[in-house]
């Protein structure tokens, strides 16, 4: 969740710092700090966002040429100056900045306390800091080899990054279910993580292991050991990031651009994979896992958040064109529920970051009962990438808007690409389906910009119920789940209460809350079902509630009875989806920015959610 990043080279590690910070913001900005080191340790940290500590030590001492810095996502502690990172060692030699949480840090700090160490911050962080400078001053140790012992009795999970005032030249990291990345220069090193604050610095990376401890040195050197003292040699790759993705591009918010990316993003996660022509789809890296995928006993699709919204589309299109039955999880309740998981099951791992926790750990369990495991991501290199067995990158490019909207689309894409594919290849959809099919699909990303062209009207409409304290969305088929992702999004930037359900269910419990306060979000492009939803819309007007329909281009019965229409180009309606969210998620958008709330960065919320 928190953000963490740190230098050692030539130049002056401050201004890297402070950058760095600001693009990883998005993982966390309850409160920020860096530690600069020349001759002495500086501490500077305040709560609140990366610009409070920038305004906080201008005219203090920045000369250093080796730092770290932290934005962090509270957990153990409330959001104060105190429990900002970084966090000192009691002796005031050792400053470390961690993602994370060590989960048995209270025994830890009990003995600790007996043997004199005096702690001021409620965090677990520090607990660790004072665990390695016991350690060290017990055995007179370096301090790689100090955090080695520390680690090894911790449990939980870490990123972290330490400085020795006693050894100035060097910087130790280590990680353990939290990710951490190494960007190499020219006789320097960038730590970070995430890749974003490296690529204006680097295109040389190395991503860190689980239980792997680096020491990165001034002149050049560097060493990966695990934390059972094995050396390991540093796998470098190439980092495909531009420094322009990661800025705003004229936009107001990164949300905004984002939202406005997806005919391009789209687009990207197709090319090079379908064609109308042939036609074919082809989802590179695995082929070796082809036959298993496509003979699979049954899928499991393990998410969080609004990629198990993209899960529960899965589910529609693996069931509905190939076939397969489907189980949709929250991996948190996966990893904990003692699940049935055989060989012969495929689990699909959706997730933006590729870190997430609870994921991680649900494919961790699924691997060792004999599933094969399929990772759909988005950042390059991330845990989930590297755990699978095989899998495939949306190619969505930075997100950095806390809300997802491109990486939804993104997953929505590839599991549609899979289940086209699969159908095909079960012989459950036919020659002529599967044609027009793909050639739908190659159609979307023009179809999105169509949609896109309706903002002014959707803004229009957000003014008209951006003061309603309760919305309630609803779909039917394919448009369920994204009548869940629609009410997410409103609940996540604008703080207004939202509930999604299937159209149906409405009248089993939620018609007891429409009265004329209550604006109803309709997705009614389903032509297998357009009926019910127009009596689920008539039962909604007899109640004085206000009806939002998103309708497909024409329609003109539903146009009729709602107060306001949306209009999304006809498509197949298994494609459907890639549509009708567009304008909930610029309906959220607006709704959030007339209401005056932080769109990229919602309250209590962080991007990637590396701790359960």
């Amino acid at each position: 969740m928190c953000g963490i990043v740190a230098y050692i080279g030539p130049r002056q590690a401050c201004p890297i710092l402070i950058n760095g910070l600001k693009l990883l913001e998005y993982r966390g900005y309850d409160s920020a700090g860096i530690a600069l080191m020349n001759g002495e340790l500086s501490v500077y940290k305040r709560k609140g966002k990366v610009s409070e500590l920038e305004g906080f030590i201008e005219g203090q001492k920045q000369e250093s040429t080796v730092g770290i810095g932290h934005t962090r996502w509270a957990t153990h502690g409330e959001p104060d100056d105190i429990n900002a990172h970084p966090h000192r060692s009691g002796n005031g030699r050792l400053v470390m900045v961690h993602n994370g949480i060590i989960e048995n840090y209270s025994p830890l700090k009990s003995a600790l306390e007996k043997e004199g160490h005096i702690f001021h911050s409620q965090t677990d962080t520090e607990v660790l800091v004072h665990l390695i400078e016991e350690i060290q001053q017990q055995g007179d140790l370096p301090l790689e080899e100090a955090v080695r012992i520390a680690l090894g009795r911790v449990v939980g999970a870490y990123a972290i990054v330490l400085m020795d005032k006693n050894d100035p030249d060097k910087l130790v990291a280590a990680r353990k279910a939290s990710p951490l990345v190494i960007g190499v220069g020219e006789d320097e090193y960038f730590l970070a993580s995430d890749a974003t604050p490296l690529a204006g610095h680097t295109k040389r990376v190395i991503y860190m292991n689980d239980e792997e401890i680096a020491v990165v040195h001034r002149n050049g050197d560097l060493q990966i050991k695990t934390i059972s003292n094995r050396v390991q040699t540093p796998f470098v790759q190439e980092l495909d990031m531009k420094i322009e993705e990661l800025e705003k591009s004229g936009y107001e918010h990164f949300m905004l651009k984002e939202i406005h990316q997806q005919p391009e993003t789209v687009a990207d996660c197709m090319r090079g994979r379908l064609s109308h022509e042939s036609p074919y789809i082809r989802l590179g890296g695995v082929e070796e896992y082809d036959k298993t995928i496509t003979n699979a006993r049954r899928f499991i699709i393990a998410a969080c958040g609004t990629s198990w919204h993209a899960g529960l589309i899965g589910e529609y299109l693996f069931e509905d064109l190939a076939r397969i039955p489907v189980e949709v999880e929250y991996a948190s309740e996966l990893r904990y529920r003692n699940p049935i998981i055989q060989e012969g099951d495929v689990v699909i791992a959706l997730s933006q970051s590729g870190e997430t926790a609870d994921t991680l750990a649900a494919l961790e369990m699924a691997k060792a009962k004999g599933a094969m495991i399929y990772g759909v991501v988005n950042v390059v290199g991330s845990s989930i990438s590297r755990l699978t067995d095989a899998g495939s990158y949306i190619h969505a490019g930075p997100e950095i808007g806390v809300a997802s909207t491109k990486a939804f689309t993104g997953q929505v894409v590839l599991l549609t690409m899979m289940a086209i594919s699969l159908g095909y290849k079960r012989g459950r959809i036919p020659n002529s389906y599967f044609h027009k099919l793909i050639t739908e699909l190659q159609n979307i990303p023009g179809k999105i910009e169509k949609v896109l062209q309706h903002e002014e009207q959707i803004k229009y409409i957000a003014n008209e119920i951006k003061d309603r304290h309760n919305a309630l969305y609803l779909g039917r088929g394919f448009n369920f789940p994204v009548a869940l992702e629609g009410a997410l999004k409103l609940k996540e930037i604008s703080y207004i209460h939202a509930e999604g359900y299937p159209a149906a269910e409405m009248k089993h419990g939620p018609i007891a809350l429409i009265d004329e306060e209550m604006p109803v979000i309709v997705i009614a492009t389903n032509k297998s079902a357009y009926e019910k939803i127009v009596s689920n819309i008539q039962e909604v007007k007899a109640r004085k509630g206000m009806v939002i329909a998103v309708v497909t281009e024409g329609d003109e019965a539903i146009s009729k009875m709602a107060d306001y229409t949306i209009e999304i180009p006809d498509t197949e309606e298994p494609l459907t989806p890639l549509l009708s969210v567009i304008p909930l998620q610029l309906l959220s958008y607006h709704i959030a920015v007339m209401r005056g709330c932080n769109v990229d960065q919602p309250r209590n919320l962080a991007k990637s959610v590396t701790v359960e």
